[in-house]
């Protein structure tokens, strides 16, 4: 049972030791552990303050990023409201100008058809005035074998012409 209740002098050799290594570890070992606590502390409390930071500088560059963006949106459908606003008026210029070049097209053919359809009378009167002519000398050179047949187609002709 000596082992289980510990002797006097034992208990005083333990206090003793455990009082000399409590001056030791005060002297050496508790300035450097809580210096190295204290270090540790500060290092710690400075990586949340640069986590805080870091996370508020993603904030910022996040809503500048989402700023971007939207103008970036902006910019991109007032390219595509001014694509199609030019794209609207070649193809009204480009109607307009064929408009235009068709009418031309036609005031050309409508003239070209008058300047045949001229030329095709004037043929057709001079074709008739030489059927016409070549009818009447026949004519003319029939009727006009006596003296007194020639003398009233003179009369006639002369009454025919005061008459216009």
């Amino acid at each position: 049972m000596g082992f289980v209740t510990p002797d006097f002098g034992t208990l005083f050799w333990m206090t003793i030791i455990f009082g000399i290594l409590l001056v030791i570890l005060k002297k050496f070992a508790w300035k450097p552990i809580l210096t190295a606590l204290k270090e540790r502390e500060t290092s710690i409390a400075n990586a949340l303050s640069s986590a805080d930071k870091a996370r508020e500088e993603v904030k910022d560059l996040k809503a500048d990023h989402e700023k971007i963006i939207a103008q970036a949106k902006k910019e991109k459908d007032l390219i595509i409201k001014e694509a199609r606003d030019l794209k609207d008026k070649l193809l009204a210029e480009a109607k307009t100008q064929a408009s235009g070049e068709g009418q031309k097209i036609v005031a050309a053919a409508r003239q070209q058809i008058q300047a045949e359809k001229q030329a095709a009378i004037s043929e057709m009167r001079k074709q008739i005035a030489d059927l016409s002519v070549l009818i009447a000398e026949k004519v003319i050179q029939k009727e006009l074998k006596d003296k007194a047949s020639q003398e009233n187609l003179v009369e006639d002709l002369l009454k025919d012409l005061k008459l216009q």
